[in-house]
């Protein structure tokens, strides 16, 4: 008989207790920092491509208002544009930055011929650091790797495994892939101070000499594991969140890569295993069906038995 199959839907999951998020700005609110300008350099390369484009922008347009006006101080300052004329003074301020020189207006007086001078200066300064920053955030190696959804619970071997999965969506490999499994979880000293620890989950493997097409990433939950004797609600109740660091060296670029996901409570099923997704085509050839890589189904285990066990 057929089995059911459905896609995974995680239960709805508090964000601010996240630490590492899977999509948005981090939730953590950082009070008392230092000012974020102080490193302009690593702020922007860390922005989004919109927020970097509309900042160059602002700058540009900026310096071309700034010029302007002070072109506009002398009447004199501009040879051919228009006494009083903000429009003139503007353009000319930007053919100056850019080098253009079209050759119309020009510079006809000593202050004019400083002005000029100064804002000379500022472009060729400010376009090779724009043209390094964008090149700096072209030729900065990322990874392309796709999470499940969600985790799950089941038995492997006769043995309860924690199970997600993960894939490289790029048509290239990545070597000596390793990856590190990590439960954050609430606890209470003996003082009686409620921390936030983190245990490392021992994995079935941890690292792979090519990562290509898809990994099943396997924890043991036997009597060593942090997970052992916990059920689904003690897991609520702990805030626990399984987070992921997957590392490696990207063949294309030479360069190491690095991803990162979590899992909260509510994101791990249990009594649940991952459909298979490996089809084998007509010619022979195994293809991978990307468009199950989230779906489960239920596995029929008993998940009270699997935490006693």
């Amino acid at each position: 008989m057929k089995q059911s199959r459905r896609k995974s839907q995680p239960a709805p999951a508090t964000p601010s207790r996240r630490l590492v998020q899977r999509r948005g700005p981090p939730t953590v609110v950082r009070l008392g920092r230092q000012r974020q300008w102080r490193d302009v350099y690593h702020r922007m390369l860390t922005l989004s491509w919109p927020r970097f484009f509309i900042m160059m922008a602002a700058w540009y347009i900026g310096l071309n208002v700034v010029f302007a006006l002070l072109y506009m101080a002398d009447p004199d300052a501009i040879a051919e544009a228009r006494p009083g004329s903000f429009a003139d003074a503007f353009f000319f301020s930007v053919q100056t930055v850019a080098t253009i020189g079209y050759g119309v207006m020009h510079p006809q007086s000593l202050y004019g011929n400083l002005v000029m001078t100064l804002e000379t200066s500022f472009g060729l300064i400010g376009f090779a650091v724009l043209t390094g920053l964008i090149f700096a955030r072209f030729s900065r190696p990322t990874s392309r790797i796709l999470f499940s959804d969600v985790a799950v619970i089941t038995r492997h071997n006769g043995t309860p495994t924690l199970m997600f999965r993960c894939a490289n969506q790029r048509l290239n490999q990545i070597l000596e892939a390793s990856v590190g499994v990590t439960m954050l979880r609430d606890e209470v000293s003996s003082e009686g101070r409620r921390i936030r620890r983190f245990h490392d989950l021992k994995l079935l493997r941890q690292r792979t000499p090519v990562f290509a097409l898809t990994w099943t990433v396997m924890h043991p939950i036997d009597a060593d594991s942090p997970i052992h004797g916990m059920t689904q609600r003690a897991m609520e109740d702990e805030e626990v969140e399984i987070v992921v660091v997957l590392t490696g060296v990207d063949e294309t670029f030479a360069q190491p890569i690095q991803a990162r996901h979590s899992f909260l409570a509510g994101e791990i099923l249990w009594r649940h295993n991952f459909v298979d997704i490996l089809t084998l085509l007509e010619d022979g050839r195994a293809a991978i069906d990307y468009g199950r890589f989230h779906d489960v189904e239920p596995d029929g285990a008993d998940a009270d038995a699997m935490a006693r066990a």
